[in-house]
């Protein structure tokens, strides 16, 4: 497991979880946005500054949004069948959402994915490693398949735990559409990607129910206590 489900059956705050959502895309229109300037005359320079910032931006996307999907699993940790069963057994009335291996197998797929956009990057960047280092049409091919697939997955399971909204992949999902199409959409498709990500916020864990014969303080709905 990622993230161990003791830890992840008691509330987690993950403040970074709505800046890394924003900045990831932010990145990627960055890079999208200098690719255009760079084709400006008609064909791009390999080595200029536009095409090494560029790939900057895009590897520091990628690393960014690897760091999400982090995040990402691990709020969704404890919607787990095992944080569950931890949870409902001290309180039978406290329920959520069972996510069981998926959050899991998303996540090794879009780190998996992750890894290959890394590969592929560094390759551009450093063409005696591309040299050197012969790219597998896998890489090419599977790597931002399982990305997307990894993020679109926890993104769905995210809309399920109330941690964003339901247009949220639908947006996210045209943003990899428009760039599969073609890389001169990198900006239209980075904003989109956007749209659908910044609405991602950390959901609070599931309200324990206060224990039977807890005085209650009138008018307030809470426990005496404390």
């Amino acid at each position: 497991m990622i993230l161990d489900d003791a830890r992840a059956a008691g509330p987690t705050s993950y403040p970074w979880l709505r800046p890394t959502a924003v900045a990831a895309p932010l990145l990627l229109l960055g890079y999208g946005l200098l690719r255009l300037v760079d084709g400006l005359d008609g064909h791009r320079d390999k080595g200029g500054w536009e095409w090494n910032v560029g790939h900057v931006l895009f590897l520091l996307g990628i690393l960014v949004f690897a760091a999400l999907l982090v995040q990402l699993r691990g709020l969704l940790g404890t919607r787990s069948p095992r944080a569950v069963r931890a949870r409902t057994a001290r309180h039978p009335a406290a329920r959520s959402p069972r996510n069981g291996a998926v959050p899991d197998v998303a996540t090794m797929a879009g780190l998996a994915g992750a890894v290959a956009f890394v590969w592929v990057i560094v390759g551009d960047l450093f063409p005696r490693f591309a040299e050197a280092v012969e790219t597998p049409d896998l890489v090419f091919l599977g790597g931002p398949l399982l990305f997307q697939l990894g993020l679109l997955t926890l993104l769905v399971l995210a809309v399920r735990a109330r941690m964003a909204p339901v247009w949220g992949p639908p947006l996210v999902l045209a943003g990899f559409v428009a760039i599969a199409v073609s890389l001169d959409l990198l900006p239209v498709g980075a904003a989109l990607v956007l749209a659908g990500l910044a609405p991602l916020t950390p959901a609070p864990a599931p309200a324990e129910p206060a224990p039977s014969g807890a005085p209650r303080r009138p008018g307030t709905g809470r426990t005496g206590r404390g």
